[in-house]
């Protein structure tokens, strides 16, 4: 978008009219995000929520209102949002929907854990951020995307993809297919626990954590996947994103690795904020670190098959990339059952 352009979204917000800057914010799959700085210092950040992904607008609304005036402590950094002239959210330009938040200044992202500080900062946020919406009424969070982390959903997807596509793909991808199947019955026991429900975030990698120049953890960020689910989509997600140096575009398989320490002071950072968690839950967390590189695999796989129409795709191959390296993760996983399970009895 030009700037002309940009000024024009900017000025349906709450702020003093003035000479904005823009910077194009290039991480994330999914929304497209600005840095809005004046006299060279950035002071806000707009976003665009992707309506072909996130449709129901009214919902991802909903689930903010609800949750983000509970979120926040002493060590918990609030998120800032500024109102539209309207008062609303979201401003609808009639193109599309935006957002504005205030910039927290020297704060940043990451995408792997550098050291241990890393993976344990990530543990007391994401186990604050539940601590903090554990008593929300669960019956005013509405679902912003249907069936995101439904495993058995996802298993009827790709099925449905394997009558549809061609038997070239099929025989290419012989080996992910007959890796999807044998895990299907290994992974359904998430689905027969009875666990209890939560307000997650539901798209838990590291990168949506934003951290303080001082490097400690403030908050979660890109809050539209927040809605009902289970605290192992969000624990899964962060193991996968933090134990792990190499990313899910990563050709050789060889890279990605399982590091010990960074899980045990991730599980160090959760234990830091007191005890939430049911002992069922306890119990489980181990098996959803195979579970959440698993089902993103099982997605990059069956839209593969489909001919990519989901996912951006910037080579042809890139979804049956996605999928070989995340099941390779979710093979790490299991092999280190008995290692996880160890360290969340002795913490």
């Amino acid at each position: 978008m030009t700037n002309s352009e940009l000024n024009s979204i900017l000025s349906n917000f709450d702020v003093n009219p003035s000479k904005f800057t823009y910077e194009k914010i290039n991480t994330g799959y999914i929304n497209d995000s600005y840095f809005i700085s004046v006299d060279n210092q950035k002071k806000y950040v707009l976003q665009k929520i992707n309506t072909n992904v996130f449709k129901n607008i009214d919902a991802i609304r909903n689930n903010i209102n609800l949750s983000i005036s509970n979120l926040k402590d002493v060590g918990y950094h609030r998120i800032k949002f500024i109102d539209s002239i309207n008062q609303a959210l979201f401003y609808n330009s009639g193109r599309g929907y935006w957002r504005l938040m205030e910039y927290v200044k020297g704060s940043y992202t990451k995408d792997n854990a550098e050291n241990s500080n890393d993976a344990f900062e990530a543990g007391r946020i994401i186990s604050l951020f539940h601590i903090l919406l554990k008593d929300k009424d669960l019956d005013k969070c509405i679902d912003t995307l249907d069936n995101f982390h439904n495993l058995p959903y996802r298993i009827k997807e790709f099925e449905e993809s394997l009558k549809n596509t061609n038997d070239n793909l099929k025989e290419e991808c012989r080996e992910e297919i007959n890796f999807s199947r044998e895990m299907f019955d290994k992974l359904i026991v998430f689905y027969n626990s009875n666990l209890p429900e939560r307000i997650c975030h539901n798209d838990a990698k590291l990168n949506n954590i934003l951290f303080s120049s001082a490097n400690k953890g403030l908050c979660m960020i890109d809050l539209d996947t927040i809605m009902k689910g289970y605290f192992h989509y969000d624990f899964g997600d962060a193991i996968r994103t933090i134990v792990n140096p190499a990313s899910e575009e990563e050709k050789d398989l060889s890279k990605i690795l399982f590091n010990k320490s960074l899980f045990k002071a991730f599980i160090n950072g959760i234990k830091s904020n007191g005890e939430f968690l049911s002992s069922k839950e306890l119990e489980l967390l181990p098996l959803s670190t195979a579970l959440m590189p698993f089902i993103h695999g099982l997605r990059a796989l069956t839209d593969y098959l489909n001919g990519n129409i989901y996912y951006k795709v910037s080579y042809p191959k890139q979804n049956l990339i996605r999928s070989r390296n995340l099941f390779t993760f979710s093979k790490l996983a299991l092999k280190h059952q008995d290692f996880m399970k160890k360290t969340i009895k002795e913490l």
